[in-house]
């Protein structure tokens, strides 16, 4: 059986190795992204992201690297994010949220750092918060029907939402000229002093259903997802005044 990586530094020599022997020449990074690369990883339950940036030459021969990223599915590694170095360039206006994401939670694993010389537009990326926070408020609220009440789906709704919210917290500290922290729990506790509206009581009590550190009840859980509801509703309307 695959072995899941306590550390996901456990992996990088095997996983750089698997894509050099592909790419070769043409392999200009590979970088590691997300929890994978912050304080909140867990083994077994984290996704390990990887990006990898190739040069035009490496996409002409993608199908190569269909083997691998099944060989590493196993051990709950994501097949790997790949782009070219113009691709991150021109796209850094339409997706400045991802890529700020990115920016702030890495580990060069193999080549060139192209994501510390990235800057945003603030404008850019105001606009994108606001877009994605209401999405997925409306999106949580149609979720929240289809759980039916049930208490494991409402627990993988409470899990997965926080995940996505979490990465427009950290754009919206970033857009407030506020340190992002390396935590989940950090940025939600500096989300309340750069937006005191919201209750970060809420949020953390996701963290800990997210974690496995809390058994609440189905009852308990409805409550808690309106509650998120509630308070992602104010933080739009704080964000709209922006």
């Amino acid at each position: 059986m695959a072995r899941i990586p306590k550390n996901p530094e456990e992996i990088f020599p095997e996983i750089t190795e698997d894509y050099r022997q592909i790419f070769g020449d043409s392999l200009v990074s590979i970088i590691l992204y997300g929890s994978g690369a912050s304080d909140d990883y867990r083994p077994g339950i984290s996704d390990l992201n990887f990006l990898l940036i190739l040069d035009d030459a490496g996409l002409e021969n993608l199908e190569r690297a269909i083997s691998p990223a099944k060989k590493w599915k196993s051990r709950k590694v994501d097949a790997p994010l790949i782009m070219t170095q113009s691709d991150m360039n021109s796209s850094l206006d339409s997706y400045p949220v991802e890529f700020l994401n990115m920016k702030n939670s890495y580990l060069l694993v193999y080549g060139e750092d192209v994501l510390q010389s990235l800057s945003f537009d603030l404008e850019a990326l105001r606009l994108q918060i606001e877009r994605e926070l209401k999405g997925k408020l409306f999106l949580l609220r149609k979720s929240y029907l289809d759980t039916e009440g049930k208490e494991g789906t409402l627990r993988r709704l409470v899990a997965k939402s926080l995940t996505a919210f979490t990465a427009l917290f950290e754009a919206l500290l970033y857009l407030r000229g506020r340190e992002i922290p390396s935590s989940r729990r950090g940025v939600i506790k500096a989300m309340a002093w750069a937006f005191p509206i919201i209750d970060p009581e809420v949020f953390l009590r996701c963290a800990d259903i997210r974690e496995g550190e809390d058994h609440c009840s189905a009852s308990e859980l409805d409550r808690l997802v309106k509650s998120c509801m509630k308070e992602i509703g104010k933080l739009c309307d704080s964000v709209d005044r922006l």
